[in-house]
């Protein structure tokens, strides 16, 4: 299979056929429509290493000052509309030194000496036809074959084209192809795409063709394949339902499913892995209850192109859950204390348990022989706490506390630790 930009417009081509309300029908100036915001963020990062070994680094603590701004240009008017979007970030350290960095707030140097402050800035040339848009240059795609995270001071953008489609009502669909990758820590925009879990050469690039379709507002399915380059052919598929049961509580079920292949010249050696969740969540009134179960069939773990091209429920704060063979639960409970006369208060903890790990049988010439042995188990507890403010001077400021513990045995392959972080986000709309 290959799936790319080609392929992509021959299949908006053919949904063209249903069209509702054009967008570019709407716009009313390149100016006119354009808006530039303001993002303040401070974030603290800490990571306790409980089981570090003598010699290594056991602790990892960050704080870090950024001003992040995104402008996005209206479209001119006509039949095609062109525009450009940009993004300017600026970071400065307010602590961390040797020893105590790498928690990806800020670069470091091969001393692990973390940078005084560092920014990027980035755009992208857009054009739209009816209601589908073509981008070019640095982007945040997110798609479930292939998205950026924005989860640490910078958010991580991919250089390439992306295309948009909304032709069809209820239907998204995507594409794209994209060559390079900039971490959230970087400041240049040509770096390697990013193999998440996997050792060795990586790709030099990915593309990937899905959508989603809306069938009223209580069921949407996805579908998704992606080709990463000489590594492997990934394909996707979701459903969301949401079955309403009173005017206050309602009942939800979601589940995803990945099948990965190797490839070509199969940079990261034989592939052939399963990867499905499914969760349930109980709402009512300001209580929200989920459970899920996730599985992996494989023999090596499930691995993504970046750091936020992962869709499966049991994706936690510090583990994915993604062992060659995992089978693993989670249990998780949020809180709105609007309810209890804190509006702007949220509240969730999560417990997720895995089990099952055998990594012995990944491929001896491949990325992930070694990372985990036979009979790996783990547990992962996430606490959040966030409060944003509703009125006033300072509206839409947020606090947040994020917490973590993980503790594995030796077979699962990832770290003890406990983690803090602390974000801080003044969001400020200049136009």
């Amino acid at each position: 299979m290959r799936v790319g930009t080609q392929t992509a417009i021959t299949a908006l081509l053919l949904v063209n056929g249903c069209v509702h309300a054009s967008e570019q029908e709407s716009a009313t100036g390149f100016i006119e429509d354009s808006s530039l915001k303001l993002l303040n963020r401070n974030f603290y990062f800490n990571r306790d290493f409980r089981d570090a070994s003598p010699g290594s680094q056991s602790y990892r603590e960050e704080w870090a000052q950024g001003l992040l701004g995104f402008y996005r240009s209206g479209f001119t008017q006509g039949v095609i509309g062109l525009g450009v979007d940009a993004h300017v970030f600026a970071g400065v350290r307010l602590d961390g030194g040797p020893g105590r960095s790498k928690g990806k707030l800020l670069p470091v140097d091969s001393d692990g000496r973390p940078a005084d402050g560092y920014s990027t800035a980035g755009a992208a040339l857009k054009a739209r036809i009816s209601s589908t848009t073509l981008r070019y240059g640095e982007l945040q795609p997110n798609a479930p074959v292939f998205a950026t995270a924005d989860s640490r001071l910078f958010p991580e953008t991919a250089t390439g084209l992306l295309l948009e489609s909304h032709e069809v009502q209820g239907l998204n669909v995507q594409a794209g192809h994209f060559t390079a990758f900039k971490r959230r820590e970087a400041s240049g925009h040509d770096g390697d795409l990013l193999l998440y879990y996997g050792d060795g050469k990586v790709g030099s690039s990915i593309d990937f063709v899905g959508g989603d379709y809306a069938l009223g507002k209580q069921l949407t399915l996805s579908l998704y394949a992606s080709q990463f380059d000489d590594t492997w052919n990934q394909y996707y598929g979701g459903i969301k339902y949401l079955l309403p049961l009173s005017a206050s509580s309602s009942f939800a079920v979601q589940a995803n499913a990945y099948r990965t292949r190797d490839t070509g010249a199969a940079y990261q050696g034989r592939i052939d892995t399963t990867a499905y969740s499914i969760a349930t969540t109980y709402t009512h009134g300001a209580h929200r209850f989920t459970l899920g179960y996730q599985k992996i069939n494989g023999d090596t773990p499930f691995d993504y192109v970046g750091t936020g091209s992962i869709f499966l429920d049991n994706a936690s704060n510090y583990s994915d859950f993604n062992g060659a063979h995992e089978a693993s639960y989670q249990a998780r409970y949020d809180l709105n204390l609007a309810a209890l006369k804190l509006p702007g208060v949220t509240f969730s903890v999560r417990y997720v348990t895995g089990a099952g790990i055998d990594g012995t049988g990944a491929d001896i010439d491949g990325g992930y022989v070694g990372q985990q042995g036979r009979g790996g188990k783990h547990w992962e507890r996430d606490l959040d706490l966030k409060y944003v403010v509703q009125s006033g001077a300072a509206k839409d400021l947020s606090l947040r506390l994020r917490q973590a513990t993980h503790r594995a045995n030796a077979s699962q392959g990832e770290s003890d630790i406990d983690e803090v972080r602390l974000i801080a986000e003044y969001p400020l709309s200049i136009f």
